[in-house]
């Protein structure tokens, strides 16, 4: 999975979280709940709609480094990475 493809997905989730946000400019390198109206409720269905969609566990002591769009892709690409090669 590329970049812009977990970049996508992220958007996507949090598109299905709170739909009224415009996701149009989010800023890859601010953090997310600056930028949107996110509050920990919402951060923690991301990371549920992460594990029930795609099988990806992020442990809590993980949590920051999906604060930004930045961090999510650089966490989460080397995890759909090593599911895509055990999918092989």
């Amino acid at each position: 999975m590329t970049d812009n493809e977990v970049r996508q997905l992220i958007l996507d989730i949090i598109h299905d979280i709170a739909p009224d946000e415009d996701l149009s400019d989010v800023k890859p390198d601010v953090r997310l709940r600056e930028q949107l109206d996110l509050d920990s409720m919402d951060f923690l269905d991301i990371v549920m709609e992460l594990r029930k969609r795609h099988k990806i566990e992020v442990p809590e002591e993980d949590y920051m480094q999906l604060a930004t769009l930045d961090g999510c892709v650089a966490y989460l690409g080397p995890k759909f990475a090593a599911i895509g090669s055990s999918a092989a």
